[in-house]
């Protein structure tokens, strides 16, 4: 049905919102907090440069299906070949497995901090074991039964959670608004030992995910949005999706620069958010209970709605995928992207993959091929980047081709996006090397 027969706001607003539940996890406000305990309020403005660009990006992405009918992947198969699906189907299957891990141990960690099985470290690897699984068979019992409809319900409560308990607490905590506004409209980068870039760049560049942007393509077609008339709805739905993305950031930059005392390591995210809500249930007095358990529930609604949004979304990527792969729908009028639904077979056996295999991660410990990981995900942007580039100046796009603008601003984020790459890379592979001098 398409959007226009329902002008409901939240018709529109809806796949936008399962952008911004999919792309915010633990490990995001964990990263808000540390940059803010790092740099204070100052980098505000980076968060909101950082939803920027990503907007543009997935604007891109949006343009370029509403126009030609076909998702990103056909058009990458029909115009620079098959063989850059087979390089993508790689990345997709090695991400998948390292994400769903990752996923897999923060909702156990965190389910086990607020019901644990037991004190002894025993026990507490039990309980992250057990919870890890059964967050897995929920979400996957929940898109299975319950549809796109469910689906979509489900991220946008998620949503309403995480925002409400995110701003709620910053609000609380009083920061000094003055400086909040400071920072959000004069940019400045606190030096910070000489840490203050490398901190503003993993800042925005942790901002509304990598791979997951991809999936916006088959959430705008379960909407039934095609053709240039739904450039202008996608615009919206897009903003809306990536300004709660941005407050969420914001709010946890403002919560972390509060808390001045964070120790840790902010890529054990889970962790680090447990003890960030101890730490405002001690500053806030006699809201504090209160406010610890808001905390931790938005944290868990982050972890969760990540969980649902990778495995509905990620299963389509395959399935497109493979099909193109084979040779199936790479020329005009063969087989469209739409035959691809959560009934296809290559759909349901790569959704059941990725929701028992990466099991086997919360028993082990995989360092290495998480260093791995981190090093090809941060490619990720930087390419869909560029293929917007090539792709969306095609004459099949008309008058929607990229503009001057959208040039200058894809070219920003291949740019900054490249640049975070490259400090990510250097990161894992010397990580007791400074980042910048």
């Amino acid at each position: 049905m398409s959007v226009h027969s329902r002008p409901n706001l939240l018709a529109i607003i809806g796949p936008g919102l399962i952008v911004a539940a999919t792309g915010v996890g633990a490990g995001d406000l964990a990263t808000g907090a540390f940059t803010g305990s790092k740099l204070g309020v100052a980098v505000l403005w980076a968060v909101i440069l950082g939803a920027t660009l990503k907007y543009a990006v997935n604007e891109g992405l949006a343009r370029w299906q509403l126009m030609t009918g076909t998702t990103l992947l056909e058009g990458v198969a029909r115009h620079l070949g098959r063989w850059a699906i087979g390089l993508f189907l790689a990345y997709l299957v090695i991400w998948t497995f390292f994400v769903a891990s990752a996923l897999m141990n923060a909702s156990g960690v965190a389910m086990n901090a607020v019901l644990p099985l037991g004190d002894s470290p025993e026990l507490a690897a039990r309980g992250k074991i057990i919870y890890g699984i059964g967050h897995s068979a929920l979400a996957l019992a929940l898109i299975r039964i319950g549809g796109y409809k469910w689906f979509e319900r489900i991220m946008s409560a998620c949503v309403g959670l995480m925002f409400t308990v995110v701003v709620g607490a910053a609000i609380a905590i009083g920061p000094d608004w003055p400086a909040v506004l400071r920072g959000l409209v004069w940019p400045t980068i606190p030096a910070a030992g000489g840490e203050g870039v490398s901190w503003t760049v993993a800042l925005m560049g942790g901002i509304g995910g990598t791979v997951t942007v991809l999936g916006y393509g088959y959430w705008i077609r379960e909407e039934g949005r095609s053709g240039a008339s739904e450039i202008p709805i996608c615009r919206i739905d897009l903003a809306v999706g990536y300004a709660m993305t941005a407050l969420f950031g914001l709010g946890m930059v403002i919560i972390g620069s509060e808390l001045l005392d964070l120790h840790g390591d902010p890529n054990k995210g889970t962790t680090f958010v447990l003890g960030l809500a101890k730490q405002l249930e001690q500053r806030l007095g006699a809201i504090g209970p209160l406010v610890r358990w808001s905390f931790i529930a938005g944290a868990w609604a982050a972890i969760f709605s990540s969980v649902l949004g990778v495995w509905q979304s990620v299963p389509f990527l395959f399935a497109d995928s493979w099909r193109l792969l084979r040779g199936a729908g790479d020329r005009p009028g063969e087989m469209p992207a739409k035959t691809i639904d959560e009934y296809s077979r290559p759909y349901v056996i790569y959704q059941l993959a990725l929701a028992t295999l990466p099991a086997v991660s919360l028993v082990f410990n995989f360092v290495e091929l998480q260093k791995l990981y981190a090093i090809v995900g941060a490619l990720f942007i930087p390419v869909l980047a560029v293929v917007l580039l090539v792709l969306n100046r095609r004459p099949e796009l008309g008058p929607h081709r990229n503009s001057w603008r959208s040039m200058l601003v894809l070219c920003g984020a291949l740019a900054f996006f490249a640049a975070a790459a490259a400090m990510e890379i250097r990161a894992q592979l010397a990580p007791d090397t400074p980042q910048w001098k």
